[in-house]
C-alpha cells in the first residue's frame, strides 16, 4: 500500500461496509477517529498500517480539495 511506503500511521476511507473491512478496515472509532460530519460506523473506516505507528484521537480534517467543512459536526 502507498500509504505504508510512505510512512503514514494510518488510512482513513468512506467505503462500502461490506468491502474495506475485507482489506482489514474497522470503524475508524476504534482507533479514536471521528468524520467531520453524520456518517455511519459501518462507512467510516480506517486501518491502523504500522504497529508502532502513535494512537490518535480526533476529527479528521480533509485537503481543501475535497471541498469538505471539517466545522460540521
Amino acid at each position: 500500500m502507498a500509504a505504508f511506503r510512505l510512512g503514514y500511521g494510518y488510512s482513513v476511507v468512506l467505503g462500502h461496509s461490506e468491502y474495506y473491512p475485507k482489506a482489514g478496515y474497522a470503524p475508524a472509532g476504534q482507533y479514536g477517529i471521528k468524520a467531520p460530519f453524520d456518517v455511519s460506523d459501518g462507512n467510516f473506516m480506517a486501518i491502523k498500517l504500522n504497529d508502532e505507528a502513535k494512537s490518535i484521537e480526533g476529527v479528521i480534517q480533509y485537503d481543501e480539495a475535497f471541498g469538505i467543512d471539517s466545522n460540521l459536526q
